[in-house]
């Protein structure tokens, strides 16, 4: 039998003014390869974020970090850690999960007013991991659709007018 390794997400890429904060699963494989949030080069996440905020996959990963966070938007991913065999969200062993400390995160950055859900795994995970530990006063959230190439479903076209407008409520 063949033991899937834990995979271990990223820290936070914030500034304290933080308004929206973008949580993904969990990195895949090439993401925890290269260290990098959304490196897969087929992901639409930053095609996306060029459009709405300069943030395009041309540039150097840090330019395109400093790009979001100088906009007021935070990136994270629910998991702190979970196994998971390749890169697929509905591989991830949920009885593996650990969370991160998204509670945490939104009382050291106050003016958080919305959470943005990168796919249904990343949705499904927050109400059902984070969502209940809370406080009532946590800002909304809502579930976005997924900028992985396994979404191929949907347009990047309708992609975009999901993100702009859930974006532009609050940046």
């Amino acid at each position: 039998m063949d033991v899937i390794p834990t995979s271990k997400g990223f820290p936070p890429v914030s500034r304290a003014d933080a308004r929206v904060l973008i949580l993904g699963s969990l990195p895949g494989q090439v993401s925890l390869a290269r260290v990098q949030y959304y490196a897969q080069p087929r992901n639409a996440f930053w095609p996306i974020m060029g459009l709405l905020f300069g943030a395009a996959p041309e540039l150097p990963y840090e330019e395109r970090l400093a790009r979001l966070t100088e906009r007021g938007v935070a990136l994270w991913d629910v998991c702190a850690q979970g196994r998971r065999p390749g890169s697929l969200d509905q591989k991830i062993d949920t009885a593996s999960v650990v969370v991160n400390d998204i509670a945490g995160f939104l009382v050291t950055h106050p003016q958080t007013a919305l959470v943005c859900l990168n796919g249904c795994k990343a949705g499904d995970l927050y109400r059902r991991m984070v969502a209940p530990a809370l406080a009532a006063s946590a800002p909304p959230s809502m579930v976005l659709p997924s900028t992985s190439p396994a979404h191929a479903a949907m347009s990047f076209d309708r992609k975009l007018e999901h993100w702009r407008a859930a974006l532009a409520q609050s940046i």
